[in-house]
């Protein structure tokens, strides 16, 4: 089980733009360049990111990307749903019913078994395990991430960035 490196850059961009002014927004440009990333693959997750009501894009020539809600408001899994969809991850292949005590037999304990299938023990204990996680990024929030690396930090490297992300703005 992995999310992929999306969710990881969306979750450090998100913090970036917690302090930018309200009228002001910050380019994909910079925010590709401050992390060292593909510009093509950053515009993709905030894309993807838009389209979740996470940020909003502001046209033109000074344009770029703002939160469309404030950060208190914005949960780790906002972000990993809007990044990597809504498909569970553990995904039920079935593979009862092709064994042996049910190989030519027209009923099966695991009947096509979406997602919800219940009566299986494995595809339950799983489904519980992944709404546990969900519940619990559902708590974490981008206003609690930025109270973290503000503790974590050096209070350099906090500045600058800071600094970065709303210098002439």
């Amino acid at each position: 089980m992995s999310y992929g490196v999306g969710v990881e850059y969306a979750l450090h961009c998100l913090v970036y733009l917690i302090d930018v002014p309200e009228k002001t927004s910050v380019g994909i440009k910079e925010l590709s360049e401050f992390q060292g990333l593909s510009e093509t693959f950053l515009s993709k997750v905030f894309g993807k990111l838009s389209k979740a009501g996470i940020v909003c894009s502001v046209p033109g020539v000074k344009g770029g990307y703002k939160l469309a809600r404030s950060a208190e408001e914005i949960s780790f899994w906002d972000v990993v749903e809007a990044v990597e969809g809504v498909k569970p991850i553990f995904q039920c292949k079935n593979i009862l019913q092709g064994g042996l005590p049910y190989k030519d037999k027209e009923e099966s304990i695991c009947s096509s078994c979406p997602s919800g299938n219940l009566s299986c023990p494995i595809n339950l204990t799983m489904l519980q395990a992944e709404e546990q996680m969900r519940a619990f990024l559902r708590q974490k929030t981008l206003a609690q991430l930025q109270a973290e690396l503000d503790i974590l930090l050096p209070k350099e490297v906090r500045s600058f960035t800071k600094e970065y992300f709303t210098k002439g703005k």
